[in-house]
């Protein structure tokens, strides 16, 4: 599978999301929402993204008793989002229950279920290779559809086990890699070298001076 670009909406307004969006679509075809964005303007950006056929990653990293997990899983299937985000930490039994829940949930809906995808450890963390390897193993009992992890520890996974998961990696910087919060990070080159399925890009691109020129200089990259 080519490695694809998915760009983060780190933004606090549904104006400013739509804005970036209009700019980039349909150059690029998958769109992160987090924490801040779904806080700052709820469900309906989701839904302006999912009616423009817009893929959406709800990148809410759910971490939670395994009630509050499974019922805000449902909640989630419900805005026909393409993937969702869950920390593998949260245990087995929150996992299990909450994949049960929007297996039954689409199926009751009569939709695609959203894929969901277990979060290793943030990329603004320092780790373990042993960390890493628990985590994942976790994530291939419980039967997730792929995982967060960084380019940097993909070394940590065996390739049998690798390529049964949707592989996702944040902390994807350019050539102009400046001190920020990430520790891990890569470029789109050595994610691409990695067999990463999508990386996730925010600032690099929102900050540039022509945001569409540097998707275009990213996409080049993963070519």
């Amino acid at each position: 599978m080519k490695t694809k670009l998915i760009v983060a909406l780190d933004v606090d307004s549904f104006k400013e999301a739509k804005k970036i969006v209009d700019l980039l679509y349909p150059k690029v075809k998958i769109f992160k929402v987090g924490l801040r964005l779904f806080v700052a303007e709820g469900h309906q950006v989701v839904k302006w993204l999912v009616d423009k056929g817009v893929k959406v990653f709800l990148d809410l990293k759910l971490y939670d008793i395994p009630n509050t997990m499974k019922e805000t899983a449902r909640h989630i299937c419900r805005l026909k989002i393409f993937m969702f985000t869950v920390h593998i930490q949260a245990g087995k039994e929150a996992l299990e229950q909450l994949r049960e829940i929007v297996f039954e949930e689409a199926r009751r809906l009569k939709i695609r279920r959203p894929l969901i995808i277990g979060v290793t450890v943030l990329t603004s963390q320092n780790t373990s290779s042993q960390r890493i390897k628990s985590l994942v193993n976790i994530a291939k009992e419980v039967n997730l559809d792929g995982i967060v992890i960084s380019v940097k520890d993909i070394r940590n996974i065996p390739k049998k086990i690798k390529k049964r998961f949707v592989l996702i990696s944040p902390a994807i910087r350019m050539g102009e890699i400046k001190t920020d919060d990430q520790k891990r990070i890569a470029t789109p080159q050595e994610a691409k070298r990695k067999e990463i399925d999508y990386i996730v890009m925010g600032r690099p691109i929102l900050n540039a001076d022509n945001p569409i020129d540097k998707v275009k200089e990213i996409l080049k990259q993963l070519e």
